[in-house]
């Protein structure tokens, strides 16, 4: 870990999900003071952003340095993202593949503005790490979750705010299972506990049926892969 890192602050993408959640707990590892920021869009799911506050709580409980470097938590609000988009997560619309190989839970552009907006509230607040949890080894072929695409918008973000920020997708190469192997890595069972719980990753924002990874409908994409990590993760551990 870099000494230089720990004297800064971060600002990670924090929609209270598994992955966002375990790369708060990435963050809080490395920087010495930590902000959030959150997106309201008229997603489905939008009870996500209700699970923030519990999260946050059960972290600061966990580890008192965590506790010690949390800094703010931001929402924006982009009702215009559903406005111009027609997907299953911003219509009450069935889930199924579209013509062109994507699933219609694809919001276009939605990583390139919640990143855009980051580095503005970054650039107000004087940070210069960004942290997100984008992933391209176990996801739903989200073009804008992409290596190549963050890259690229690195450097238009730096070209177009005159400013040195450094976008970090700790979950770039993970798949799910690996996922919920970072978190224990980095708080142990009470983190992943605390996914399990209180995290939601549902895209219909089903919180009724309780699973042995969380809450959820159990059917939908993304239940799917939460699910599948989990067994996955599960399994290594009886192995080991």
């Amino acid at each position: 870990m870099s000494d230089q890192l720990q004297t800064e602050t971060g600002l990670v993408l924090f929609s209270g999900g598994q992955d966002s959640t375990t790369c708060l707990a990435w963050a809080l590892e490395r920087f010495s003071r930590v902000e959030m920021v959150g997106f309201s869009y008229g997603q489905r799911h939008a009870i996500e952003l209700d699970c923030r506050d519990r999260l946050l709580d059960g972290m600061k409980s966990l580890r008192a340095d965590w506790a010690a470097k949390l800094g703010d938590s931001h929402t924006l609000e982009i009702p215009t993202l559903a406005d111009v988009s027609d997907t299953a997560l911003t219509r009450d619309v069935a889930i199924e593949m579209g013509e062109d190989g994507l699933p219609n839970t694809f919001v276009p552009g939605r990583n390139l503005v919640f990143l855009t907006f980051a580095a503005a509230l970054a650039y107000r607040r004087g940070i210069r790490h960004i942290v997100g949890g984008m992933c391209e080894t176990d996801y739903s072929g989200y073009p804008d979750c992409r290596d190549e695409t963050i890259k690229a918008l690195q450097v238009a973000l730096n070209l177009g705010m005159n400013k040195a920020f450094e976008l970090h997708t700790p979950l770039m190469w993970l798949d799910k299972a690996s996922t919920w192997k970072l978190a224990n890595e980095l708080g142990g069972a009470g983190l992943v506990d605390l996914i399990r719980e209180h995290s939601h990753t549902c895209y219909l924002g089903e919180r009724g049926a309780r699973h042995d990874w969380g809450y959820g409908c159990g059917e939908c994409p993304a239940c799917a892969l939460r699910a599948k990590g989990w067994r996955d993760y599960a399994a290594s551990l009886n192995r080991a």
